[in-house]
């Protein structure tokens, strides 16, 4: 017993030291986000004092420097319709995968578990020249590359929970003269729930900060998203408004850190359940 409480307070300690060393970073960001751009380089890591302390003068900066609003809306844009998009394709996909048992349906399960394994960088160009061709160089276009490169993972986790799904209540459910689409968003989907909160924190998270697929796919003459409106803040022969920068930085991340808050508790409940059932 003594042995098992100080392996535990070992483990408390080292997971505690671990979640500091992600934390820092964020905080330094906040630090000098309220700091004059001259501080920020020489004293990274002081707390602001009367000399250095600009109050809010970063963060107007750099609302305005990054057109902040024009990219928060094409950022927002983005992140919804194409997290829904992943949502409601790759769970009716994962239920027909589960429901018919064919050659068709497994060989492309296995193609979407397939894809998670190639790295990106194999088809960076393929795909910017396709998204080109197709005309996909816009917040509607991008959506359709992010649900191709969503699908995998998302296919792979939906599936894991409707193998726990007993047939027998889709069975009922027809016999009352509820059609497939019927059965789907009536019985299906709403047991889904776990899994879709999961995917959507996930893929969220993963859209709403990349920067390489919007700098491949997107016409940046006329649109950007916010990661891309904060590169542009670096200017000719590596100048950058640091402090603009950090300002802008802050103001990116806390939609997607109060997202991530409120809706945590669903991860572990959604990928346990993904993954064990069935």
């Amino acid at each position: 017993m003594k042995a098992r409480s100080r392996n535990n307070m070992i483990l408390t300690i080292f997971f505690s030291i671990v979640s500091i060393a992600y934390i820092f970073p964020i905080a330094l960001v906040i630090l000098n986000s309220f700091k004059k751009k001259a501080y920020i380089s020489r004293k990274p890591f002081e707390i602001p004092t009367e000399n250095m302390f600009v109050g809010l003068e970063n963060y107007i900066r750099g609302i305005e420097k990054t057109q902040f609003l024009s990219s928060f809306g094409t950022s927002l844009f983005i992140t919804i319709f194409s997290v829904l998009a992943i949502i409601l394709c790759t769970s009716m996909c994962a239920w027909y995968i589960v429901r018919v048992h064919n050659k068709f349906t497994s060989g492309f399960y296995y193609l979407c578990l397939f894809s998670m394994i190639v790295p990106f960088q194999m088809v960076m160009y393929t795909l910017s020249k396709i998204a080109d061709t197709l005309g996909l160089g816009n917040p509607v276009g991008i959506i359709v590359v992010y649900l191709g490169f969503g699908a995998g993972l998302s296919v792979f986790m939906f599936c894991g929970f409707i193998k726990g799904i007993p047939l027998e209540i889709e069975e009922s459910a027809m016999i009352d003269g509820c059609n497939p689409i019927q059965i789907y968003f009536r019985i299906v989907l709403p047991i889904l729930k776990p899994t879709c909160i999961t995917v959507a924190i996930l893929q969220a998270m993963w859209i709403w900060n990349d920067y390489l697929l919007p700098s491949l796919v997107l016409d940046l003459t006329k649109y950007k998203t916010l990661p891309i409106a904060i590169q542009y803040l670096k200017g000719g022969y590596g100048a950058v408004d640091m402090g603009a920068m950090m300002g802008a930085l802050v103001l990116s991340i806390i939609p997607i850190i109060v997202f991530y808050i409120t809706c945590q508790k669903h991860i572990i409940e959604g990928v346990v359940a993904g993954a064990v059932k069935g």
